[in-house]
């Protein structure tokens, strides 16, 4: 007795890109909780990030597999699609009716025999995945049989499709092979001992699959019109081959389709798959895994640093002479000279110095607070305050210097560029603008943030009461000398004179001398001394300074070059960045599935 089926037969059979019901709520396997839900969304999110910058064959490619995860998962009940697919007179029709246990397809000696997809489903399976798969309903068969359930409950749950002939001469044959290929969870690939080095075979469909092997089978068939040593030798071979294409972990059978050989075997793969009901997901992971790999070869390994790129260091260089920085530095050490020798300097002569302008002054760069008080070089924790926000008189950037910006500008953007594929490249370089006519206010601006008055340091205060104490002794001693003078002048009695030195009767009283003397040259030559030394210690100061407040600018030069002119460039930069850490994401959790 035969197993009894029931055919469906529609007249219409122009299902078509139909997409399968979408759930009332997200399934498991997409949950982002999930390593192929985290996986997919990273996906989809360096394709949003990416944009043009990606292959567009790669990223067209990584688009239908994100689609058909979502599509295929979204309304999974647990079936399993299975396709056969094979070359012209491989006997996968044969096969096929084999594993069913029915004359479902179509064989014969015309070829190319099958020229639709033929399914056979065993138990309940939504119409709309069988629509979505877009088999026509006439070629749908439907497993049910009372005089072997027992053998047939153990497939429940399988959609076994039939594809036509991948080599077929036929544009649309290959056509639906290459589309069901794609939307099928397992495919068996079987080959005949004739053909199955074809070059067709494993250049254009095998050697793609290394990231597929899980959902990927291959079978020998027709292995009954080969003695045992030579079926032996050509599966040796054959494993050979997959091992060249990639596919080393691969399952291979041989089978007969006249004979049964193998059959049983290759059923029990089928039982495996739906038992385990994850194929779906299995070969959904295995797709997105291959789509991020593919598309990594857009991104680079890693990203140039625009602050650190080559021509930066000559792009601030340029940046901070269009600026004036060598000038400010400058004011700020002829200003602290100024303040520091008027303030320790020889109370007679430093009047001198302020007569001179104060060079932050005849630049508008004066603080809201002067240099004066406080501790030394912020000892007393206090912080000068920054420049007022007003138009300075730095000079203006001349055309030469705008010139070597616009250079210098050229030189960072290329070697961002080149250090980026092509096409992050050419990004790079179409995000890079000219020098804007405002980057003199800008830099203006930016200046105006650096502090450039600083507290005077204690030390300053004690040295200029020393001078005022020595230049009063110096006053002292020349009034009282000159009181002495005027004495011995009108000849009156001259009153005791003071010494200063060893005393009467011990026979150094010639060592004595005179207190206005005393005081009168030694005010004079200490506050000579003091004033020396405490110059020495202003120089150094103010050099030591100006080198501070010259790091200072540089280093908001080199934010206003990268906020006005290299902004866009790092969005580039960035966008690279989140595109090549969401496709590691992804591979990174499907790599430990």
């Amino acid at each position: 007795m035969s197993a009894q089926t029931r055919l469906d037969h529609h007249p219409d059979d122009d299902e078509s890109g139909v997409a399968l019901p979408e759930p009332d709520a997200p399934p498991g396997a997409l949950s982002p909780d999930t390593p192929l839900g985290a996986a997919l969304a990273d996906l989809e999110a360096a394709l949003e990030a990416g944009g043009d910058e990606l292959d567009p064959a790669a990223a067209e490619r990584a688009r239908a597999v994100a689609a058909r995860a979502r599509q295929r998962l979204a309304g999974d009940t647990g079936a399993s699609v299975v396709a056969l697919a094979g070359a012209t007179g491989s006997g996968k029709s044969s096969l096929f009716n084999a594993i069913a246990g029915l004359d479902v397809a179509t064989v014969g000696v015309r070829r190319p025999t099958t020229s639709h997809p033929t399914a056979c489903v065993w138990g309940e399976v939504p119409e709309a995945l069988l629509d979505w798969l877009e088999v026509p309903r006439r070629h749908r068969t439907e497993r049910v049989s009372e005089l072997d359930a027992h053998r047939e409950d153990a497939l429940t749950g399988l959609v076994l499709l039939d594809l036509p002939d991948h080599d077929s001469t036929e544009l649309s044959h290959r056509l639906q092979v290459d589309r069901l290929v794609g939307l099928a969870d397992l495919v068996v690939w079987v080959a005949d001992p004739q053909k199955y080095a074809d070059a067709a075979l494993h250049s254009r469909y095998l050697r793609h699959l290394a990231d597929h092997q899980d959902v990927v089978v291959v079978v020998l068939n027709q292995v009954d019109t080969l003695d045992e040593a030579s079926a032996a030798v050509c599966e040796a071979d054959l494993r050979r081959l997959l091992a060249a294409d990639g596919l080393d972990r691969v399952r291979l059978l041989s089978t007969s389709a006249r004979t049964g050989q193998g059959v049983g075997a290759l059923r029990q793969v089928l039982t495996d798959v739906v038992r385990a009901s994850t194929v779906a997901r299995r070969r959904s992971e295995a797709d997105v895994l291959a789509a991020v790999r593919e598309l990594q070869a857009s991104v680079a390994p890693a990203e140039p640093d625009v602050a650190t790129a080559e021509g930066a260091p000559a792009l601030v260089d340029a940046l901070a002479v269009a600026a004036g920085v060598p000038a400010i530095s400058d004011a700020v050490r002829g200003s602290e000279l100024r303040a520091g020798v008027g303030r320790t300097g020889w109370p007679f002569t430093r009047w001198v110095r302020r007569l001179r302008p104060d060079p932050l002054k005849r630049l508008h760069l004066t603080s809201s607070s002067s240099s004066g008080g406080g501790g030394a070089d912020g000892a007393d924790g206090g912080t000068a305050a920054p420049a007022q926000l007003t138009r300075t008189s730095v000079p203006v950037p001349t055309a030469s210097q705008r010139a070597q910006v616009s250079t210098a500008v050229r030189g960072v953007v290329t070697s961002v560029a080149n250090d980026l594929p092509q096409r992050w490249g050419d990004a790079v370089r179409a995000a890079s603008g000219p020098v804007s006519d405002d980057l003199a206010d800008s830099l203006d601006q930016a200046v105006q943030t650096v502090p450039l008055a600083h507290p005077a340091p204690r030390w300053w205060g004690a040295a200029e009461a020393l001078q005022v104490l020595l230049a009063v002794c110096a006053v002292v001693g020349g009034l009282w000398l000159a009181a002495l003078g005027v004495v011995g002048y009108l000849q009156l009695p001259a009153p005791p004179l003071p010494h200063v030195g060893p005393p009467t009767g011990s026979g150094y009283e010639r060592w004595a001398v005179p207190l206005p003397t005393l005081l009168l040259v030694g005010g004079v030559l200490l506050g000579w001394l003091l004033a020396a030394l405490s110059r020495s210690l202003v120089r150094r100061r103010a050099e030591r300074l100006r080198r501070r407040v010259r790091s200072q600018l540089r280093e908001v030069v080199a934010r206003t070059a990268q906020e006005r002119l290299l902004a866009a460039v790092a969005a580039v930069v960035a966008r690279h960045r989140e595109v090549r850490e969401a496709l590691a994401s992804a591979g990174e959790r499907l790599g430990r599935r």
